[in-house]
C-alpha cells in the first residue's frame, strides 16, 4: 500500500478524475523540473563526496594498462547495459587520438551466462569467466544500483583473491559492496532513486575513461620528451 501512496504523491494526475489539459501540462512540467533538480543535486553531492576516490580509481586503472593488463566489466539488468557501455568506451574510443584499450564485458556472452547459470547457479556467471580470463594486475568494474547483487559480490571476492583491482559503482548506502572490504574503489550515489543512481554512474565511468586516457597520454608525452632530449 505504501507504494500506491508514493505513486499517487508523485503522479497525482494519474489517479482520480480526468484533469483539464492545461492543468495536466502544468503538473507534468513541474514533474520535469523537480526530477531535473533532483538529478542535478544528486550529481553534485555524489561527485563532491567521491571525486578523490574517482581519481584514485583512474590512477589504478591507468597503472593496469601501463603494465599490459585489461579491464573487465559486469552488471545486471540496466547495469548490464552500463557494463557494456564501459567496455565499448575503452575498446572503441570516439575521441580522436585516444588508443583502444583492452576491455571485456562479462555480460556479453549469453551462451556462457546461461550455461553457468544453469549448471552452477546465477551467482557464478561472472566468477567463472574471471577464473578463465583474469590475471593478477587486471581490473574489474562492477555496477549494482543496490550494491547487493550476489553475482557481482562473488566476482569481486574472487577478483580480490586473484589480485585484480576492483572498482564498484553502487547507490543508496552502498550495500554489501561498500561493507565487503573487497572493493578497492567504491563509488556510492547517495540516493534511493535507481534512476538518479544510474545517471551518476554513467557520468562517473565517462569521467573515469577520460581520466585514464589523460594519465596515459601524459606518460606518452613524457616518454616523447625524454626521447627527444636523449
Amino acid at each position: 500500500m505504501s507504494n500506491d501512496r508514493d505513486l499517487k504523491a508523485l503522479y497525482p494526475f494519474l489517479h482520480g478524475t480526468p484533469q483539464e489539459s492545461a492543468r495536466l501540462d502544468a503538473t507534468l512540467l513541474h514533474s520535469v523540473e523537480e526530477k531535473a533538480r533532483d538529478s542535478r543535486e544528486t550529481n553534485a553531492r555524489f561527485f563532491g563526496e567521491h571525486a578523490r576516490i574517482l581519481v584514485g580509481a583512474a590512477k589504478a586503472l591507468a597503472g593496469v594498462y601501463r603494465h599490459g593488463g585489461r579491464l573487465f566489466s559486469m552488471g545486471n539488468g540496466g547495469s548490464s547495459c552500463d557494463a557494456s557501455h564501459v567496455a565499448v568506451e575503452f575498446v572503441h574510443p570516439i575521441t580522436a587520438g585516444r588508443p583502444a584499450l583492452a576491455a571485456t564485458n562479462l555480460v556479453a556472452d549469453l551462451a556462457m551466462i546461461s550455461a553457468v547459470g544453469n549448471d552452477l547457479g546465477f551467482e557464478h556467471v561472472f566468477v567463472r569467466q574471471l577464473l578463465a580470463q583474469a590475471s593478477a594486475g587486471d581490473a574489474l568494474i562492477g555496477i549494482s544500483t543496490s550494491g547487493n547483487s550476489a553475482n557481482i559480490m562473488a566476482a569481486f571476492a574472487k577478483a580480490k583473491e586473484i589480485g585484480v583491482v576492483t572498482i564498484g559503482l553502487a547507490g543508496g548506502d552502498g550495500g554489501k559492496m561498500k561493507a565487503s572490504g573487497v572493493v578497492d574503489f567504491c563509488l556510492v550515489v547517495p540516493t534511493s532513486s535507481i534512476h538518479r543512481t544510474q545517471e551518476c554512474h554513467v557520468a562517473a565511468y565517462h569521467i573515469l575513461w577520460d581520466l585514464v586516457h589523460t594519465l596515459l597520454a601524459d606518460d606518452r608525452g613524457s616518454a616523447t620528451t625524454k626521447g627527444a632530449a636523449a
